[in-house]
This record gives C-alpha cells, sequence and structure tokens, in this order.
C-alpha cells in the first residue's frame, strides 16, 4: 500500500517513534562534529597546530571511522540495537577521557580523533537500519529519513557553537560532558526500542 502524503501519515501517527528515532541518531551527530569542525578549530586556537598538521591527524581519525563502519556492520549482523547500545555507552565513557585525551600534544590528539571517529563509525554503520526497522513499510523512508535530519539539526548543526562556548566559558572538560549527554539521550531513545 503506498500513501499519499507519508510525511503526514508519519506526524500524525508516529511523533514519540521520530523522537525516539532523533534521540537515538544525537549521539552520532554531536560526536562526528566534535571530531571534525569542533577539534579542527580548537585544535588550532587552542593547542597550537597547524592547520595542515591537524588535517593529517584528522585523516588519521577518518580512516578510523571508515574502517569502523563495516564492523560495525558485522557486529550488527547479530543484534544491530545491541551494538549501537554498546557504542553509545562507550562514546558516554569517552567524554570524560576526551579532554585530558585531547590536550596531549600530537599522539594524545592523534588517539582522541581515532578513538571518537572509530566510536562514531561503529554507530553510524547499523544506524539507518535501526532507524529504518522502527517504522512501518509504509512510511519507512519519510520515518527514518525525519529522525536522521532532526537529529542532524539538533545534534550536528548546533554542535560546534555549543562545543565552543563551553569550551571557552568553563574548559574543555565540558565539551566531553556534553557529548556525554548526547550519549545519555541517545541511550534513553534506544532502551524505548526493541531490537
Amino acid at each position: 500500500r503506498r500513501e499519499k502524503l507519508p510525511m503526514v501519515v508519519v506526524l500524525r501517527e508516529h511523533p514519540r517513534t521520530v523522537l525516539i528515532g532523533t534521540l537515538i541518531s544525537l549521539a552520532t551527530f554531536v560526536l562526528f562534529y566534535l571530531m571534525t569542525v569542533f577539534a579542527l578549530s580548537w585544535g588550532t586556537t587552542q593547542l597550537g597546530f597547524t592547520r595542515n598538521q591537524f588535517l593529517v591527524i584528522q585523516l588519521v581519525g577518518v580512516a578510523c571511522f571508515a574502517a569502523f563502519i563495516p564492523i560495525a556492520a558485522r557486529l550488527a549482523e547479530r543484534g544491530r540495537r545491541r551494538v549501537l547500545i554498546g557504542a553509545t555507552l562507550a562514546i558516554i565513557a569517552f567524554g570524560p577521557m576526551m579532554a585530558p585525551l585531547f590536550e596531549r600534544g600530537t599522539a594524545g590528539a592523534i588517539l582522541t580523533l581515532a578513538l571518537g571517529l572509530g566510536l562514531m563509525g561503529l554507530t553510524y554503520g547499523p544506524l539507518g537500519t535501526v532507524l529504518s526497522e522502527l517504522f512501518p513499510t509504509t512510511i519507512r523512508y519519510s520515518g527514518s529519513s525525519l529522525a536522521f535530519n532532526l537529529a542532524g539539526i539538533f545534534g550536528a548543526s548546533l554542535a560546534p557553537y555549543i562545543a565552543t562556548w563551553l569550551g571557552n566559558n568553563y574548559g574543555l572538560q565540558y565539551v566531553g560532558y556534553y557529548l556525554s549527554a548526547a550519549g545519555l539521550l541517545a541511550l534513553a531513545g534506544l532502551l524505548a526500542t526493541r531490537e
């Protein structure tokens, strides 16, 4: 069966599911934008790296991101929700470690981005499938797209600004706490679903 206006059906009949899907995706977006946009800005303005040096460091992190997507996909064959819960718990734990690690010179910056973007790969691999499974078949694409894009708006677009404000006003450790808070919201969304 085809819905004439699938987005209307999603918003009218599945607002709770859209909220849950948005929460599930939130930490993935916050983590990505902290490890890319925010990290580049902070690394070059506060930690003394040149832009070229830091872009090379980010390439190492991006390689870890790419490597962990197929690993997560393979693991997800045994339970997508379980993989996302494990990765989200790791993101929550990574938050408080981020600042002390990031401030430890080149090796610390490489390790921070490798861990952060590796965790991003672990969430990104199964995320699309988990989101699509939340919605009935007739509105699956519209529902999962809406949840994913709302998470992008609230997670991705705001993360660099929030992180910069927190770092400048309270210190880098609060950026890690922000990441952990996003992870807790994602975990709440995951716990509200079933495999």
